[in-house]
C-alpha cells in the first residue's frame, strides 16, 4: 500500500495506476486505427509489418523477419503462407542452406508499397503529435520494452 498525499492508504491494485493497462488499451486503439486502412490493402496488422520489413530489404530469411518483428516461426509461418496465397510474396529454400527459407516480394507485393505509403501518414495524423514527439515517444517505449525483456531474462 502506498500512502496518498492526504495520508490515506492508496491501493496498488487500482486500474488507474496501471501503466500496463494504459499500454494495453493504447495498443488496442492503435490496432483499431490501422484496421480500416489496412483492410483497404487486404492486410492484417501483422501482415503489414511483414510487408514493411520486406519493403525495407527483400530476400530475407524467415528467421531474420521473425527477429525483427519479435515473432516466432510458429506465428510467422501462417502469416507468410497467407501473404503467399495473396500473391504478395514468394517463399523458397536457400540453395546454399536448405534449412533456410527466403522470402521475397512479388511484383504485386512491390506495387503495394506505393499504396501503403498513405497508411503511416494517416496514422501519424491520428496520433495527434508532431514527428519529433512521436520519435521521442517511440524511443521511450522501446526502452521500456528493452527493460521488460531484460527483467524477463533475469528471471530465467
Amino acid at each position: 500500500m502506498n500512502k496518498a498525499a492526504d495520508g490515506r492508504q492508496e491501493s496498488l491494485l487500482k486500474l488507474e495506476n496501471f501503466l500496463c493497462f494504459a499500454i494495453y488499451s493504447t495498443a488496442n486503439a492503435v490496432t483499431r486505427a490501422y484496421q480500416p486502412r489496412l483492410a483497404a490493402l487486404g492486410l492484417t496488422y501483422p501482415q503489414y509489418l511483414v510487408m514493411v520489413v520486406l519493403w525495407e530489404a527483400e530476400n530475407q530469411t524467415v528467421k531474420a523477419i521473425g527477429e525483427k518483428l519479435s515473432l516466432d516461426s510458429g506465428t510467422l509461418t501462417p502469416l507468410l503462407k497467407r501473404l503467399e496465397t495473396a500473391g504478395l510474396i514468394t517463399r523458397r529454400r536457400d540453395t546454399v542452406d536448405e534449412r533456410q527459407v527466403l522470402i521475397a516480394l512479388t511484383d504485386d507485393g512491390r506495387d503495394m508499397k506505393q499504396r501503403a505509403e498513405a497508411v503511416p501518414v494517416a496514422i501519424g495524423k491520428a496520433f495527434g503529435c508532431t514527428m519529433p514527439e512521436a520519435k521521442a515517444l517511440r524511443s521511450e517505449l522501446m526502452q521500456l520494452r528493452d527493460n521488460l525483456v531484460s527483467s524477463i531474462n533475469d528471471i530465467k
